[in-house]
């Protein structure tokens, strides 16, 4: 039988990261609430769908074009970091230690998932770099097989334009124990040593 609840149940389920126990505890919590805290929740999720779209610089999210960081003047308009999702431009804007511009590339090379060149905002990054004055293209992708062959892909791609092409670096997260740390992490760690 195929209730409200089991509809509601499988909507939630659709999202990334739910199985199905989240997805039907939030159905009930859901249905469990105050018809104003329901119609706010709607309305919240229509009008983000309505408002938000893509800038037509770096193509990340925002409820206005240009973004608003490529719309404030002091950012640092001679470096790009290259990222795959709009999460991962605001986990590197919490950190507070970057003020250069962005390029969301909306996921990574996978081959097995038929995800190329063309599926991504690689055209959008390479006519970007011919209207600037680019000096640097900071290549911040996942560190999984994905990720690290994009990075690759848009190393030789930038390289051949004469233009700085760096990695973030790769380590041991603050009050990270070295024992627990996998073997990758660690030979990146090594590997991205720096002098103190």
């Amino acid at each position: 039988m195929d209730t409200p609840l089991d509809r509601l149940t499988e909507q939630f389920r659709r999202l990334p990261g739910i199985g199905i126990k989240t997805a039907r505890k939030l159905a009930y919590y859901i249905v469990q609430q105050p018809p104003e805290q329901v119609n706010a929740f709607v309305e919240a999720i229509r009008h983000a769908k309505e408002t938000m779209r893509f800038c037509s610089i770096c193509c990340n999210l925002s409820a206005q074009d240009p973004c608003p960081i490529c719309s404030d003047s002091k950012r640092d308009r001679s470096t790009i970091c290259v990222v795959e999702t709009p999460q991962d431009v605001m986990a590197i804007e919490r950190s507070g230690d970057y003020h250069g511009l962005y390029h969301v590339l909306h996921g990574a090379l996978s081959p097995l998932d038929g995800i190329g060149v063309d599926d991504l905002r690689i055209k959008e990054l390479l006519k970007r770099l011919s209207d600037t004055e680019v000096k640097e293209i900071i290549i911040a992708t996942d560190p999984d097989v994905e990720g690290e062959a994009t990075a690759l892909y848009l190393a030789r791609l930038l390289k051949t334009a004469g233009i700085r092409v760096t990695r973030i670096a790769r380590g041991l997260p603050m009050g990270g124990d070295i024992e627990y740390a996998d073997e990758a992490t660690l030979a990146g760690a090594v590997a991205n040593r720096q002098e103190m």
